[in-house]
C-alpha cells in the first residue's frame, strides 16, 4: 500500500513539474507530420524531431589533408571505402577515444562523411585542429596527473570519470559524434527547447524566454543555458560550469555557443563554438550537419550502480593486494 502511495506521489509530483511545459509543447510522433511543418502553432522556426550526428569525419584534420578544406567526390569515395574495409568497426582517423572495449558489431559510427563534405569537425581555425593549450592548462593537468599519481587511479568511485559512473557524458561532448547512440531528440515550446541526448540519457530544458542567467556562483555539471532566435537559428549560451565537470581539461572558466539551422527538410546545421582562454589558445569552433533520424531513441541502461564501475575498483583492490603480497 505503502509503495503504492509512494509512486502514485512521485508520479504527482513529475506530472506537477512538466506540466506547464508538455501542455504547451507541439510533441512530435517521433517524425510525424509536426516535424514537416516550417514554423511552430507561435511562430518559431521548427527544428522539433530526431536528429542523427553519425559520422566518419574526424574532429580534426588529418595531416595528409593538410590545406584541403572539403573532399573532393572522388576522395568522399575513397575515404568511405577505406573505412568500411576496418575489421575493428572505427574509421579511420577516429581522434575521438583510446582503446575500444566493444565489439566492433557494437559501434555504430556510421559509414558516411558529413554531407557537406569537410576533412574535420573543427572548421576554425582554418586549419581544421584544435588549438594548443595555455600554459596555464599545460601547468593544471601537471598538477592533476601528480595528484592522481600519488593518489592512485581508483582509490575511490570518486576518482573515476562522470561518464565511467553514468552520471552523465558532458557539456559538450555529447552534443560530438560518438561511437553509437548518435540520437539528438528535439522538443519546442514558446518558452524552452529541450534537447534529450541518447548518450548517457542528459537531457537539457534550455529557456528562451529572456530571463537572466543564474549568478555565476551557482555552476552546474551542464552549465547554465540560455537561448534566443536569431532570424532562423537558434542560439543557445551556456557557461557555468561545475569544477567536477571537464571538456578537454576545461570547466569553471569555459563558455559555448551553439547554432541549430534547419536547412532543408532532412538537414539541420549545427555549430559549436568553445571559448576558454585559460585553456586553449584561442576559441575554435565545431560545425557539421545533423540528418533527420528515422528511427526512435532507445533507453541508455547506464546508472550510478554499473557493474563495470564496481569490477574497476575490485580489480585495483586486487591488485594492490597482490603487490603488496610480492
Amino acid at each position: 500500500m505503502l509503495k503504492r502511495q509512494f509512486i502514485a506521489f512521485v508520479g504527482s509530483l513529475i506530472i506537477g513539474t512538466l506540466g506547464p511545459f508538455t501542455a504547451n509543447a507541439q510533441l512530435p510522433d517521433q517524425n510525424g507530420d509536426s516535424y514537416l511543418t516550417k514554423l511552430t502553432p507561435w511562430g518559431d522556426p521548427n527544428i522539433q524531431g530526431v536528429w542523427d550526428r553519425r559520422t566518419i569525419t574526424p574532429l580534426e584534420r588529418p595531416e595528409r589533408f593538410a590545406g584541403t578544406a572539403f573532399f573532393t567526390p572522388e576522395q568522399i569515395r575513397a575515404y568511405e571505402r577505406e573505412s568500411a574495409a576496418r575489421e575493428d568497426g572505427r574509421p579511420l582517423d577516429l581522434g575521438r577515444g583510446g582503446i575500444s572495449v566493444h565489439d566492433p558489431d557494437d559501434l555504430d559510427y556510421g559509414s558516411n562523411v558529413v554531407a557537406t563534405g569537410q576533412t574535420s569537425l573543427v572548421v576554425n581555425p582554418s586549419n581544421g585542429r584544435i588549438p594548443a593549450y595555455t600554459e596555464a592548462a599545460t601547468a593544471r593537468a601537471a598538477i592533476a596527473n601528480r595528484a592522481r599519481e600519488t593518489r592512485g587511479p581508483a582509490d575511490s568511485w570518486t576518482d573515476r570519470t562522470l561518464n565511467e559512473r553514468c552520471i552523465t557524458w558532458g557539456i559538450p561532448q555529447s552534443m560530438l559524434p560518438q561511437a553509437y547512440n548518435n540520437n539528438l531528440k528535439i522538443i519546442q515550446t514558446a518558452d524552452y527547447v529541450m534537447l534529450y541526448i541518447e548518450m548517457v540519457h542528459d537531457v537539457r530544458i534550455i529557456p528562451i524566454d529572456e530571463r537572466p542567467h543564474l549568478p555565476e556562483a551557482i555552476k552546474q555539471w551542464h552549465g547554465d543555458s540560455r537561448g534566443y532566435w536569431e532570424e532562423d537559428t537558434l542560439v543557445v549560451r551556456t557557461k557555468s560550469f561545475s569544477p567536477k565537470s571537464s571538456f578537454r581539461r576545461a570547466n569553471v572558466n569555459l563558455e559555448i555557443e551553439e547554432r541549430f539551422r534547419r536547412n532543408d527538410e532532412d538537414l539541420m546545421e549545427y555549430s559549436l563554438t568553445i571559448m576558454d582562454d585559460t585553456t586553449w589558445e584561442r576559441d575554435w569552433t565545431i560545425s557539421y550537419p545533423m540528418i533527420r533520424g528515422d528511427q526512435p531513441i532507445f533507453e541508455f541502461a547506464c546508472h550510478e550502480g554499473n557493474h563495470g564501475l564496481r569490477n574497476i575498483l575490485s580489480v585495483a583492490r586486487n591488485l594492490e593486494k597482490q603487490s603488496t603480497e610480492k
